[in-house]
């Protein structure tokens, strides 16, 4: 019990006097997560609009696929990734392997199809008369669509806020596309993964409380907007 009363009083001070590996830690983290999530909401919010607004044979098997995608390791992703980017693969030459980009690639994949099951939830469970009287008033179809992500507008942000989470806290992709670079692809979960293996736990139990901080705060306003 010592043991951990004296390594959380030392992770505090870390926290407290900004350590800079903690910082590197925490800005990489959020740099990559942001940016993942950005790319994973210009695709899978037009996706799951797409899916949920068309009718077409192959929907329920589309739908099936989505939902498939969400619950896949990232542990796979990130070897997926690894085959593309490295040397030997179709992308190697991009020399993007081991970078914040490889990271936010990954991520995007992971972040893509939770947004997009997120946006195509919200269709489902809008007024299914807001289109048909948007396009009677004399709106075109483009215009229709607007009006209905007007009206769903806190599910999908709750996509996008349930993206950021499934990126920020993954750590397979981190580790397999950016190599856990000091100072430069070290994120928070990979960091805490590598610190305690060399017995630094008062350092991971520091990104530890920083990365459940930033958990709860993904989680309250992600309740916020689901009670909205």
């Amino acid at each position: 019990m010592d043991f951990l009363v004296s390594s959380f009083a030392s992770a505090l001070r870390l926290i407290g006097s900004f350590s800079p590996d903690v910082v590197d830690a925490v800005r990489t983290s959020l740099s990559v997560s942001a940016g993942a999530t950005v790319f994973a909401a210009l695709l899978g919010i037009p996706l799951g609009l797409l899916v949920g607004l068309s009718d077409f044979p192959l929907k329920r098997f589309v739908v099936t696929v989505l939902n498939t995608l969400m619950a896949v390791p990232t542990v796979v992703v990130g070897l997926l990734g690894y085959g593309f980017l490295s040397r030997q693969g179709p992308l190697g030459v991009l020399g993007l392997l081991f970078t914040p980009t490889a990271i936010v690639i990954g991520g995007t994949l992971l972040a893509a199809p939770i947004v997009a099951n997120y946006a195509l939830a919200s269709v489902r469970g809008a007024d299914p008369r807001i289109l048909p009287t948007a396009l009677t008033l004399g709106a075109g179809r483009l215009r229709a669509v607007g009006t209905l992500i007007g009206e769903i507008r806190f599910g999908i942000l709750a996509a996008v806020i349930a993206g950021f989470g499934r990126v920020v806290s993954e750590v397979g992709v981190a580790m397999m596309l950016g190599g856990n670079i000091r100072g430069y692809t070290r994120t928070m979960t990979t960091a805490i993964a590598l610190e305690t293996s060399k017995g630094e736990f008062a350092f991971g139990m520091a990104l530890g409380i920083v990365l459940m901080m930033v958990a709860l705060f993904v989680n309250l306003f992600l309740n916020l907007l689901q009670q909205r």
